[in-house]
């Protein structure tokens, strides 16, 4: 479990990288479409290669990062009915989710893409816009993407597993979010008046 465990933190710190950087195709995006908008008012002129470009890096920005988001547990979730089970039938139900659903759906994904980007390539296909872009390295961020997400799905099963198997900490919980044995924990702290970080002392003897 140990070896499994090492190989979810380098995924975990993977996607946590690619996240990081991922803001800044975000950011080139917006400047292009900024300059883009600035130079047809001002000059009545347009490239369909800038207007392209702009959803080139939003394709890219929006599925390199699907990982880091499921890293994070920020894709949209239906907890209605979850949050009333047991924490381990929530871990069983991601369990499921992560095996007979995330996987087979990345990898049919990936099935498909891997082998039209391939086409792409040696075609050298063109936009069908004058001035437009080629067309493989947007068709490159779909095996790109799933890839990073169909990895970080692996790593968020790996870390259900060994939180049943008491290997592991809570995994459903946002990073930085306390437990909430931490939270009372803390409530206990603040009513003896003991500040937060401040070890406990045992009562001494008189």
């Amino acid at each position: 479990m140990q070896g499994l465990m090492k190989l979810s933190r380098a995924i975990d710190w993977l996607n946590a990288q690619v996240g990081k950087y991922a803001i800044w195709i975000i950011l080139a995006s917006t400047v292009i479409s900024t300059l883009n908008a600035v130079v047809r008012k001002v000059f009545n002129t347009s490239s369909n290669a800038y207007l392209e470009v702009q959803w080139y890096l939003f394709a890219w920005s929006f599925l390199i990062a699907a990982g880091f988001t499921l890293l994070h547990r920020e894709h949209v979730r239906i907890d209605v009915l979850n949050s009333r089970l047991s924490k381990r039938t929530q871990m069983w139900i991601d369990i499921l989710g992560f095996a007979l659903f995330l996987t087979p759906l990345c990898l049919v994904v990936l099935y498909y893409t891997v082998p039209m980007l391939i086409s792409q390539y040696q075609s050298g296909e063109m936009s069908g816009n004058s001035g437009g872009l080629i067309r493989w390295p947007v068709w490159l961020a779909l095996p790109v993407g799933f890839t990073l997400l169909l990895l970080q799905g692996w790593s968020e099963l790996i870390k259900r597993v060994a939180f049943l198997r008491g290997a592991g900490p809570d995994p459903t919980l946002k990073l930085g979010e306390k437990s909430a044995e931490e939270e009372l924990a803390e409530v206990l702290r603040e009513r003896a008046g003991i500040q937060p970080g401040t070890p406990e002392t045992a009562p001494q003897a008189r």
